[in-house]
């Protein structure tokens, strides 16, 4: 490890995967946009056909709004991808340790990629939740502040309400007919139940997603748990697609192996004498891994996406730890965090993520050994 610190071959394979990440995230960031702009449309089975989500974006947010949120999207991508990759290079040194043939098989490549997968859905959930709701704007009309602002300062009570919401006079008229009946020993109870600012809203509905996207609102109206909203599906999700990843990918690596050592004589007896695959045939595999691993998947992914989607102020989330609200659906859904009303559009977007997935698997890899190629000393 000190000679790898020294001859500075750490620092390059640490900027060669960041710059592949940061490329290939950029690169399908466009698909990843039109792919969440479809899953969160509306619960209709029918849904909305691609071309009429690039279409509502771009009279929305102009050519460029497909790229909203690429940054979070990147920010998000590199821990995330770092947490995938170093926990499958970890297990996989424990698998080969002690063996003579220095090789990892596709069930441990299995076992691997879907713990290293775990650990993703955790460091990525926060950054994926900025990037779903700046999304969502791109396809929402910008509001008015300037009049909002006007209704705050006319109404200086507004200021205590929950980001987002207006007090609504009636309700509030309302509540206070129903509680004048009851017998109260506090002094001045109108003005306590002023500071419970959703007593004065009347609905409780919350503000639309497009108003929330700002981490501080985030955290200020849904709490710091919303930052891993959907962590359940999160997890289904990147379990399965690591899983099936790094397994397919290595079935396909020995597979061109095997291919490449029966023009070879004598036959060696271990793959570490057959040599490297090039990089192309390397990057080629990875991005159909990527594209199939996608596909199995995506169930989960739509219920993920679609929760985050959801605003949830802090005091509903309250409530029901209070009452002990149980998950809709059945068992297997309310382990996973699917939906019951997401029954019959989970396979919405499929064909997007799929290419989001697969190219991007193709650019991560293919990038990283270009990457490595020019930046290490001949």
């Amino acid at each position: 490890m000190e000679e790898l610190l020294q001859s500075n071959m750490f620092a390059i394979h640490a900027i060669a995967a960041a710059g592949s990440v940061a490329i290939g995230a950029s690169l399908v960031h466009p698909f990843d946009t039109l792919k969440t702009l479809s899953q969160v449309s509306s619960v209709s089975s029918k849904g909305f056909a691609a071309q009429q989500v690039l279409d509502r974006v771009r009279s929305v947010s102009g050519n460029l709004g497909v790229y909203n949120g690429l940054g979070w999207s990147a920010l998000g991508r590199v821990p995330g991808l770092a947490a995938r990759f170093g926990v499958f290079e970890l297990l996989s040194a424990f698998y080969k340790d002690g063996r003579e043939d220095k090789y990892v098989y596709v069930s441990e490549a299995l076992f691997a990629g879907i713990a290293g997968g775990a650990l993703e859905a955790f460091v990525d959930s926060p950054f994926e939740l900025f990037k779903l709701r700046a999304q969502v704007s791109s396809v929402s009309p910008i509001q008015n502040s300037a009049s909002d602002a006007t209704r705050l300062a006319t109404s200086p009570v507004n200021g205590r309400l929950l980001p987002g919401y207006m007090a609504n006079k009636n309700a509030w008229d309302n509540t206070l007919g129903l509680l004048s009946t009851l017998r109260s020993k506090h002094p001045n109870m109108i003005g306590a139940l002023k500071e419970y600012p959703w007593l004065m809203t009347g609905s409780g509905k919350p503000p639309p997603v497009c108003d929330v996207k700002r981490p501080s609102d985030i955290v200020s109206l849904e709490g710091w748990q919303a930052l891993w909203r959907g962590l359940r599906a999160g997890i289904a999700r990147d379990c399965i697609f690591g899983g099936i990843f790094f397994s397919s990918w290595q079935f396909i690596h020995i597979t061109m192996l095997d291919w490449k050592a029966v023009e070879m004589d004598p036959p060696p007896r271990f793959y570490e004498e057959v040599g490297p695959i090039s990089p192309l045939a390397s990057s080629l595999a990875a991005g159909f891994s990527g594209t199939i691993a996608a596909a199995i998947s995506h169930c989960f992914d739509t219920a993920k996406t679609r929760s985050q989607c959801t605003v949830i102020p802090k005091y509903i989330s309250m409530e029901r730890s209070l009452l002990k609200w149980q998950l809709p659906g059945q068992r297997f859904e309310r382990i996973t965090g699917i939906h019951p009303a997401d029954r019959s559009i989970l396979l919405r977007g499929l064909w997007l993520r799929m290419a989001r997935c697969g190219i991007g698997s193709f650019a991560i890899v293919g990038g990283y050994y270009f990457a490595v190629d020019h930046l290490m000393p001949k």
